[in-house]
């Protein structure tokens, strides 16, 4: 029995080690087809399993306001997420953690069991959290909670220019405003971090291939001072006057910088819409929503027979006594009116006077003049969702159209694009592009100027001419205007009051879009303000000029433009020479003529015209002419700045010095009456 058993172990370890040797060699084979053979791929998949690529969000850029002052940035905060793999208990987890963040327990312990189950490694709880729900998680020290720090943006002076500046969405991706038109600059480019973590989804290693380059940084035009006036004045105007919205654009018109931009209703960017009327506060009303302008369009008129015909200001027109009929069309005046000249038209702003002065113009000119403004057509305004407006074909007229957008119905336009038109008077002929920024700076590079466009499309001259009839209706007894007057500026502009049509009875209610565009001071505009209030009871000279001088009143005040009337007095001295660093006047700029040249070219201008009186007529004359009194600018011109200095100081006028070498030019010119404070600027050059 013994040797039998002894003959059955032999064979059985034989069989045995066969086994082994098979079993080790398909072992060998396993390592060589996994260490070898199908290394590169297996290596792939446990790169896919531990490794991430994390993308490193850059930096939104800063947007500053004209002075410096930051109205849109990026802050750190921190955000919640943990690893469902990692949590002891769900149900405690979840109970501890919404009353932190003020989350829903149940909906959060769902949330957390269906990752585990998926075995999931990571979860966000809840992004962008405040400080104070930071602090109170953080005392906790909970191993499985992870803080991770992200961007959020803010809006340091709440709502302050919200529909300029728009918004971001959870993503800081632009949804409005200056943050949505250059999204992609403001954006940056993000950088790239690869992690390495284990089976727990632990990370244990990391790195930074490429930094993030933060967005760029943008200043606007803005001016934030005035910004704010401008908000408060028209919600404050809105309020008073029962309008459902209202839209303010002021404007520099020697560069066209929109320098406040203001709708009613307004919204904090910081927080998100709630509800359909929080949305709706959220639209840009003066880029995007256009409205007849009515009798401010008056100015478009006027300046186009001034331009084209052989008008002048004080050609008189008979206004029917308040009642006229065109192609069949009865029209009214509010107030009936003899025979008015044109001065008084636009003064005491007939309906009646401004279509004769059309028809004298003609449809091809009229229609040639508002295109040349920019009607029917978008401004370019760095904005989003400009609309164009309204301007129908002159082949779709028919024949009492002339009637109609004479006095500005049969067309819609926007604020942007009044203050736009108006800036055209202002600056002696050149019409602007709105320049909503001024300057950006990328990647840290020095900032680059964003420079103004112009082009010219009246003769300086015209312009002039306009301005002095619209400080008409400022000053004159029966002007429409007495509540843009300003106490020791002068002042100029234009009411409207656009009935509104109801399309569904297909006639115009007695509501209105009350509206005004007018510039200070006369002779020298630093600013371009157009109002529009919509739907309220009044006309424009009651809703919207009031708007106007407290505006006005207070930017000027802010940008220290020297005063040019006195209480009682009427516009004084002329327009003063622009100043520049270069030798030579820049070619692109509207001319600024000194009195003989202004003379001389009035002079020419009226000897083609058929001779109606004088020059101009006795109540304008008297604003034209009436200046208060005060020291004359002294005639540096030529001297050297020792020679300047010595005369500055001899007779007590102050000035202000550029360049070096001879004075060549000064603004005030020589002679012209100085109000208080002012001082004369002189440059220099060799």
């Amino acid at each position: 029995m013994k040797a039998r058993e002894e003959d059955l172990a032999l064979p059985r370890l034989r069989l045995f080690t066969r086994l082994c040797l098979v079993w080790g060699g398909l072992i060998v084979l396993r390592l060589i087809h996994l260490q070898i053979i199908g290394h590169d791929e297996y290596a792939r998949q446990a790169q896919q399993q531990q490794e991430r690529q994390i993308e490193l969000r850059a930096p939104r850029g800063v947007i500053l306001d004209r002075n410096g002052q930051p109205l849109a940035m990026s802050v750190a905060v921190d955000s919640v997420c943990v690893n469902p793999l990692r949590v002891p208990d769900v149900a405690f987890a979840s109970e501890i953690l919404a009353r932190v963040l003020d989350l829903d327990a149940t909906d959060l312990n769902l949330k957390m069991t269906a990752a585990q189950d998926a075995k999931k490694g990571f979860l966000w709880i809840k992004r962008k959290i405040s400080l104070a729900e930071s602090d109170r998680l953080r005392t906790y020290n909970f191993d499985w909670v992870e803080l991770r720090q992200e961007s959020s943006r803010y809006y340091p002076k709440g709502a302050l220019a919200a529909h300029v500046l728009g918004g971001v969405d959870h993503e800081e991706k632009g949804n409005g405003g200056v943050e949505r038109f250059f999204d992609k600059d403001l954006t940056g480019k993000p950088g790239l971090m690869r992690t390495t973590s284990d089976v727990r989804q632990n990370v244990f290693a990391s790195k930074v291939f490429s930094d993030a380059q933060p967005g760029a940084t943008y200043t606007l035009a803005i001016d934030e001072r005035i910004q704010l006036v401008a908000e408060r004045e028209l919600a404050k105007a809105a309020k008073e006057h029962g309008a459902s919205t209202g839209s303010l654009v002021a404007m520099d018109p020697r560069t066209g910088d929109v320098v406040a931009l203001a709708n009613y209703p307004s919204y904090d960017p910081n927080i998100p819409p709630q509800d359909e009327t929080g949305a709706k506060a959220r639209m840009n009303l003066a880029v995007m929503a256009p409205f007849e302008p009515g009798s401010v369009f008056k100015v478009i008129t006027l300046s186009t027979a001034l331009e084209t015909t052989k008008l002048t200001p004080e050609t008189p027109f008979f206004c029917g006594n308040g009642v006229f009929t065109l192609f069949r069309r009865v029209i009214h005046d509010a107030h009936p009116h003899g025979t008015l000249p044109m001065y008084e038209v636009l003064a005491r702003s007939s309906n009646i006077g401004a279509i004769k002065i059309g028809l004298v113009a003609g449809n091809q000119n009229l229609y040639d003049y508002v295109k040349k403004f920019g009607f029917g057509d978008r401004s370019g305004i760095s904005l989003p969702g400009e609309a164009k407006g309204v301007v129908r074909k002159l082949e779709r007229w028919i024949p009492s159209s002339i009637g109609s957008v004479a006095m500005g119905h049969e067309i819609s336009t926007t604020a942007v694009q009044l203050a736009r038109a108006c800036s055209v008077i202002a600056n002696g002929g050149m019409l602007m592009k709105p320049r909503m920024v001024v300057k950006v700076s990328r990647n840290g590079e020095p900032a680059q100027e964003v420079k103004p466009e112009a082009e010219r499309i009246l003769r300086a001259e015209t312009a002039k001419e306009m301005r002095v009839m619209m400080q008409g209706v400022v000053d004159l007894p029966h002007g429409t205007g007495k509540a843009a007057r300003l106490k020791g500026y002068t002042s100029a502009g234009k009411t409207g009051s656009a009935q509104i049509y109801d399309f569904a009875t297909r006639k115009y209610t007695h509501r209105y879009n009350g509206s005004w565009m007018g510039f200070a001071p006369v002779n020298n505009p630093a600013l371009v303000i157009a109002v529009t209030l919509n739907n309220t009871s009044k006309y424009g000279g009651v809703v919207a000029a009031p708007v106007f001088h407290n505006v006005m009143t207070a930017a000027l005040r802010l940008m220290d433009v020297p005063r040019d009337r006195l209480d009682d007095v009427g516009v004084g001295g002329v327009d003063a020479e622009p100043l520049s660093d270069a030798s030579d006047p820049d070619p692109d700029q509207p001319p600024v003529l000194d009195e003989e040249e202004e003379a001389a070219m009035l002079m020419a201008r009226n000897s083609t015209a058929k001779p109606v009186g004088p020059e101009l007529p006795p109540s304008l004359a008297a604003l034209a002419a009436a200046a208060p009194r005060g020291p004359k600018a002294p005639d540096f011109r030529g001297k050297t700045k020792r020679d300047v200095i010595a005369a500055s100081m001899e007779t007590g006028v102050r000035v202000e010095m550029k360049g070096l070498g001879v004075a060549r030019r000064q603004a005030p010119a020589p002679g012209v009456v100085m109000q208080p404070g002012e001082r004369v600027r002189v440059v220099f050059s060799r």
